[in-house]
This record gives C-alpha cells, sequence and structure tokens, in this order.
C-alpha cells in the first residue's frame, strides 16, 4: 500500500524544461561557425584560425544526427508533458464526478 504518496509522480515543470534546455543547445550547438568567425580577428594566429575551421567541417558531419536526437528528445518530453497533462485533467475529473453527493432530503 501507498500510504498516501503517489502510485506516479513526474516533476511537470522539469520537464517542460528539459525540452527548451535541448532545443537551446541544439541552437547554441549550431551557431559554432558563427561564433569562431566572430573571434577570427581577435585570435589573429592563421594556424588557430585554421584549426577551428578544421573543427568545424569535421563538427559538420556529426551534427546533423545530433540534432535530430535533439529534436527527438524535446518532442518525447513536450510529449509525456501533454499526456500526463491529460492523464491528470481526466483523473481529476472522474474524481470529482464520483465525488459528487446527491442530496436525497425531501423538497419542501
Amino acid at each position: 500500500m501507498s500510504k498516501g504518496k503517489s502510485d506516479l509522480a513526474l516533476p511537470l515543470t522539469e520537464m517542460e524544461d528539459y525540452g527548451r534546455r535541448l532545443r537551446s543547445l541544439k541552437t547554441r550547438m549550431n551557431h559554432t561557425k558563427k561564433l569562431f568567425e566572430s573571434y577570427k580577428d581577435d585570435i589573429g594566429d592563421g594556424g588557430v584560425n585554421d584549426a577551428l575551421s578544421d573543427f568545424e567541417s569535421n563538427w559538420e558531419d556529426g551534427r546533423e544526427d545530433i540534432t535530430q536526437q535533439l529534436d527527438a528528445l524535446a518532442s518525447m518530453s513536450d510529449a509525456v508533458v501533454r499526456e500526463f497533462k491529460k492523464l491528470e485533467d481526466e483523473l481529476t475529473k472522474q474524481v470529482n464526478e464520483k465525488m459528487k453527493v446527491e442530496d436525497k432530503r425531501p423538497k419542501k
């Protein structure tokens, strides 16, 4: 027996935030080229800039797969939150309907 504790609990706020954080990570990850280019003049050393360019080229190869995985995880997180809220609303509705007490006193 559960002794008053819920059998199922999800941290919905954290789950909602998880999807947003994944999307933010994807956005930042996809802006590395612009970030590197923004520091090009500050770095000055052509070797460092070449290394950053090489990194960006190699990073491009795996980025699409990571982007798709981040999108999928964010979508799954959104779906869990959405479906859990629907379930919670339905259960609340059912409990409220069962709790209604019919007034069986004779009418005057």
